[in-house]
């Protein structure tokens, strides 16, 4: 990664009201050395399912979350890492681009159940309309064997990630909201549309990097996933070039006037309430 981006990292974080790094979303065929991964099991794929060649009850019982993996990789610095047998969750297969059509099973599952087996997440009113969104999101097939997601200071100078993920709450969130606008003059690049958590941190920002549509990506709303966030923390993921943009930029915005040390007061107070240390 660029020495310059590097190098301002630390002052910027600091001026947005951030004590934590962000982290880089990106796919490779190259396995990492070390980090945390859902443990292998078969996927779960539509032609599986059509043949009843699935184990459904496997696919539950070794469930592990997307979000829960990352969450790990915050906590010691490292690597979180998925492929086509290193899933984790049916969704999150589907999320990271390793499996789709989404399963019939996953669909009633996420949204009105399956009677004699489950209730289900009741995320959706039916099948019917869970099946158009999917359609219609229809996450980019991972072009690579794994998708890995680690720290930015992990990438070496001749790396770059795909997606920058921020992990925050909502006053030092304020800011990078605004600096979205800044610093591409579009009123409606931040966004928030449905998915899991896991589908906000890639298939959402991938989608729209794909149509040529420049945004930012509100996420974390996900009740299942919530879990594996701070309380009163959401995700704010936004493509590289952006990221790289605001990291050149930041110093002629709004972060440099009175009125966003008055937000630090309150990141500072929001700090103390959490009992977190950093003061910004």
């Amino acid at each position: 990664m660029n020495l310059q981006i590097t190098e301002k990292m630390p002052d910027f974080l600091a001026t947005v009201g951030l004590d934590e790094e962000p982290l880089g979303l990106f796919y490779t065929d190259e396995k990492p050395s070390d980090g945390f991964s859902p443990k292998p099991i078969d996927l779960p794929t539509r032609e599986k399912e059509e043949k009843n060649e699935i184990d459904w009850q496997a696919v539950f019982s070794d469930f592990s979350c997307v979000m829960g993996h990352i969450w790990r990789a915050r906590r010691k610095k490292t690597a979180a890492y998925f492929s086509a047998q290193h899933f984790g969750c049916a969704g999150g297969a589907f999320w990271l681009g390793f499996n789709k059509p989404q399963t019939e099973t996953i669909i009633n599952y996420v949204s009105t159940g399956i009677p004699g087996w489950t209730t289900g997440e009741r995320y959706c009113r039916s099948p019917d309309e869970l099946r158009r969104v999917f359609e219609e999101v229809c996450p980019l097939s991972a072009p690579k064997s794994y998708c890995v997601v680690k720290p930015l200071s992990l990438f070496h100078k001749n790396q770059n990630p795909e997606l920058v993920i921020f992990f925050s709450r909502p006053e030092p969130l304020c800011g990078l909201h605004q600096l979205a606008f800044f610093v591409t003059n579009d009123p409606a690049v931040v966004a928030s549309p449905w998915s899991a958590a896991c589908g906000s941190i890639a298939a959402w920002p991938l989608h729209y990097r794909d149509r040529d549509e420049n945004r930012a990506v509100i996420g974390g709303w996900d009740p299942s996933a919530r879990k594996y966030f701070k309380p009163d923390e959401l995700s704010f993921t936004i493509p590289f070039q952006m990221f790289t943009r605001m990291v050149d930029l930041y110093q002629e915005s709004f972060l440099a006037v009175e009125e966003w040390s008055v937000v630090k007061k309150k990141i500072a107070r929001s700090n103390n309430a959490w009992g977190e240390s950093h003061k910004p």
